[in-house]
């Protein structure tokens, strides 16, 4: 799709009388959808609403403004974008607003183009941002630099330091045969989760690895990223029959060889066709709930550790045999909370009062993720326990219902608090569940989502007069053989408060004191360690006491002992269990389906990507497992940027108590989650955290001390798209040294010249390699250096993944050797590449 530059807009044709209301005082900003009635997988549903297929997200909507004066502006038209009637490379389908700071630019995705007849294109949503908002400023577009291309990115929001957290389809490490990524529930494409963009240097960060998706992050104002993450942690239901022909890929690699294989190892089993232990509960898991992040990707749980405990009415114990255990019945446990849901939609932190969110508590189909507009307090030194959810309108509206009662005043999404405490939402009358009225050339829907006014009408809000007049527009399009055809008013979503606002403070994961003295009684330098687990793509993961236990989940095993002595926690009358170590499950795309060619389903796998497995004093009994230590410790080196989750095993292997969420952990990071089900009201005895220094940690320590590991890194990796932008990860190498290698581009223009510049503080050298350059768009791997036979490491020169050529030289070294060893060290290797040339 081309601009439109050749013409030449008068900002009057864009601007046109809306609905007066003095009390906005601010602009708002959101947009114009045609109505897609269908509500599984298209751009209003809940969960799968991020593609841009005709079907998906039809065209025709735009951004627009609203003036203080009621004035509306057509933002997507004033800037030559979008259009009316036929829609064809023109057309446009917009979504996802969100304002900067300084309330001077707005950023939004959108897609653009609309096929002809019988053509399939493949349409990707793309990050825009716009400017020059004022009533008598032209505005202007401009994509956004360094997105990923080929996918959808949506849902964006600016952070501290100006880069742009959004949602995003692209493969967590950027395979194109795992694409797209299959949702936990019927396999239906999804995103993969939070990524982070710096749009000046194209820096690209995956912040969380949602195996079935993440939705709607925002910044509040204490720094943290707030978002609604889908959890749907059970065993794959598409895979109980043969009906959709589902397999076991062996990896994920391409070509990888394929079983029919359709055991799974975690959690246990949903249904009894897959049920294999007797005494254990079968177990389903869906729920939409508040999750919080660090902006550096770090700290990634729940809202203030909120959970099941707090929010849900009921779910079962795990063991059948264990009459202690007992089912989970919210008015049986002291919890804050009356108010008890499953899911929560639109977050958004009300700017008038720090810490109070709004939300869309709505059924998961049939309402485009509309229903009750909740709210509750979660500052971040509240406790979960204490956590209480207040129903702002009814809460009949909560759900769709064809007989309403006169307390249902219709169905909500999209709350936005102003900041001059007033409320607007998106709000339609309509109370049954929304379908097709219309046929399938002229779909209609029930909804009629507009903007209104959320005002307290006795013991509730509700919605009164509309702050934007109905928009109307004619369109049609092909899908993809059938010209679809709508003219009526136009859905209006996602409203934005244009208004500046104080940049917020990063939050920060700062490591406790037991786990800090530890580093320091080991004499390992914490930011050195890090760096170690950087370059290995590792987060350190640390319990102090797996014995101790939330006092409200009774509905686990929670009377435990460590095997063979140690740590224990019982309790009186209960069932004890033995518990020898702590088993981890990486999130492995490797479920494929006959049904569905393309794409492929996580699924739970042993772990694999540790070093630590091959130590037998730190490795547990139970493959993908570290030992439990005798005070109740853990420590365990997991792979960072991939959906991980664990249980407590017995000596047997046999598991006791199981994680229920996927968890992301960043390079570098070192979390700290002192017991097993963090506590919220104090362990079973209603005690706080313990502080011991972890024994597990110390034991991790010495053997990093004591390994190749401690001593140098030799393995860095290449991975980039194009010239300008091959670089190599900064990582650790010799004695202590650090070392940076990059791929820069030569003297020559062509970009047949290539020079390999090592760089140590401000020492460096080069060499070139007359190896043609393949400038197009590529992304390999390959290693630097490796270890050979004799002990000594070769420098590779890696070219478009082969090997052209190669040097040997003696340069291995112990930690904590004089500095001089480690810069002649770093001079022998500037021989041995010099050598190269």
């Amino acid at each position: 799709m081309k601009r439109v530059s050749h013409l030449i807009f008068s900002l009057a044709l864009f601007l046109f009388p809306g609905v007066a209301f003095s009390e906005i005082v601010n602009p708002i900003v959101f947009v114009t959808q045609v109505p897609q009635p269908d509500d599984f997988a298209t751009i209003g549903s809940t969960f799968a609403n991020h593609r841009a297929t005709m079907a998906s997200a039809p065209r025709g909507g735009d951004l627009y403004i609203r003036y203080a004066d009621g004035t509306l502006k057509n933002l997507t038209a004033a800037a030559g974008y979008g259009k009316s009637g036929f829609q064809d490379e023109r057309g446009i389908v917009v979504r996802d607003p969100a304002v900067h700071f300084s309330g001077q630019k707005v950023v939004f995705s959108m897609a653009i183009g609309a096929p002809e007849r019988y053509d399939y294109n493949d349409y990707r949503f793309q990050l825009y941002e716009v400017t020059g908002l004022g009533p008598s400023e032209t505005p202007v577009i401009s994509k956004v630099p360094f997105q990923p291309p080929q996918y959808n990115n949506i849902m964006p929001a600016y952070l501290s330091d100006d880069s742009l957290v959004f949602v995003s389809d692209r493969p967590r490490d950027g395979s194109k045969h795992l694409y797209p990524q299959l949702d936990e529930y019927e396999s239906t494409p999804t995103n993969t989760g939070l990524w982070k963009l710096d749009p000046i240097v194209g820096k690209l960060q995956l912040l969380d690895h949602a195996p079935s998706g993440d939705f709607h992050p925002k910044l509040d104002s204490f720094g943290r990223i707030i978002f609604t993450r889908w959890d749907h942690l059970q065993q794959d239901q598409q895979a109980e029959t043969d009906a959709n022909g589902a397999f076991l890929y062996a990896s994920e690699a391409k070509g990888a060889s394929i079983s029919q294989n359709r055991r799974e190892v975690f959690p246990e089993a949903r249904s009894l066709v897959r049920r294999e232990n007797s005494d254990e509960s079968l177990h389903t898991f869906n729920q939409f709930f508040p999750w919080m992040i660090h902006q550096n990707g770090e700290g990634l749980e729940t809202l203030n550790h909120v959970g099941r405990h707090e929010f849900e009415s009921y779910f079962d114990r795990s063991f059948q045999n264990d009459n202690t255990l007992k089912e989970y019945n919210p008015n049986l446990v002291d919890r804050s909370n009356e108010y008890s849901l499953t899911n929560m939609f639109h977050l958004r932190e009300d700017p008038t009062h720090s810490g109070r969110y709004y939300a869309i508590n709505a059924p998961e189909f049939k309402s485009h993720s509309s229903g009750q507009i909740v709210s509750f307090e979660a500052p971040p030194e509240l406790e979960a326990r204490y956590i209480q959810v207040q129903s702002v309108t009814h809460p009949d509206t909560s759900d769709v219902t064809s007989s309403p009662a006169s307390t249902h005043s219709g169905l909500y999404r999209d709350p936005l608090p102003l900041s001059d405490g007033s409320l607007v939402a998106v709000h339609t009358s309509e109370t049954a569940a929304d379908r097709n009225i219309g046929s399938d050339s002229e779909p209609q829907s029930r909804y009629d989502f507009q903007l209104k006014k959320i005002e307290k009408v006795g013991n509730y809000f509700r919605a009164t007069d509309p702050i934007v007049s109905a928009i109307h527009k004619s369109v049609s399009y092909y899908n993809p053989d059938t010209l679809i055809q709508y003219s009526g008013p136009l859905w209006q979503l996602q409203p934005v408060e244009v208004v500046a606002r104080e940049r917020p403070a990063p939050a920060e994961q700062l490591l406790e004191a037991p786990e800090r003295d530890v580093f320091e009684d080991e004499e390992v330098s914490l930011t050195e360690f890090q760096d170690y687990l950087k370059g290995q793509n590792l987060a350190l993961v640390v319990s102090r006491n797996v014995t101790r236990r939330d006092q409200f989940d009774k509905q686990q095993p929670f009377s435990l002992k460590v095997s063979g002595g140690g740590a224990q926690t019982l309790v009186d009358g209960v069932t004890s269990y033995s518990v020898h170590s702590l088993q981890f499950f990486q999130g492995n795309q490797v479920r494929g389906y006959t049904l569905y060619p393309e794409g492929r389903r996580v699924l739970a796998r042993y772990l694999t990507d540790s070093p630590l497995l091959e130590s037998e004093e730190l490795s547990g009994i139970s493959q993908g497992s570290v030992k439990i230590f005798p005070d109740g410790s853990t420590a365990a080196l997991v792979p960072a940027q991939r959906a991980l989750s664990w249980q407590l095993v017995a000596q047997s292997g046999s598991p006791v108590v199981r994680e229920r969420y996927w968890v992301t952990f960043q390079p570098g990071e070192v979390r700290v989650c002192a017991t097993c089900h963090g506590l919220t009201a104090g362990d079973q005895f209603g005690r706080s955290v313990p502080t011991n220094r972890p024994d597990a940690l110390r034991a991790l320590l010495r053997w990093w001390k004591s390994s190749d590991r401690g001593e140098s890194q030799t393995t860095l990796r290449l991975s980039g798209q194009t010239r300008s932008n091959r670089a190599f990860k900064s990582g650790k190498l010799f004695g202590g040294g650090r070392i940076r290698l990059q791929f820069l581009p030569g003297s020559s223009l062509s970009g047949e010249d290539l020079i390999l510049r090592a760089v140590k503080g401000n020492d460096r050298c080069d060499f070139y390699s007359m190896n043609p350059w393949n400038a197009g768009s590529i992304e390999k791997r390959g290693k630097l250096a490796r270890v050979s036979g004799k002990g000594e490491i070769q420098f590779l020169a890696i070219l478009d993944g082969q090997i052209v050529a190669e040097t040997d030289g003696r340069l291995r070294g112990k930690r904590g050797r004089k500095r001089s060893r480690a810069r002649s060290r770093f001079s022998a290797l500037c021989s041995s590449l010099k050598r190269l040339r």
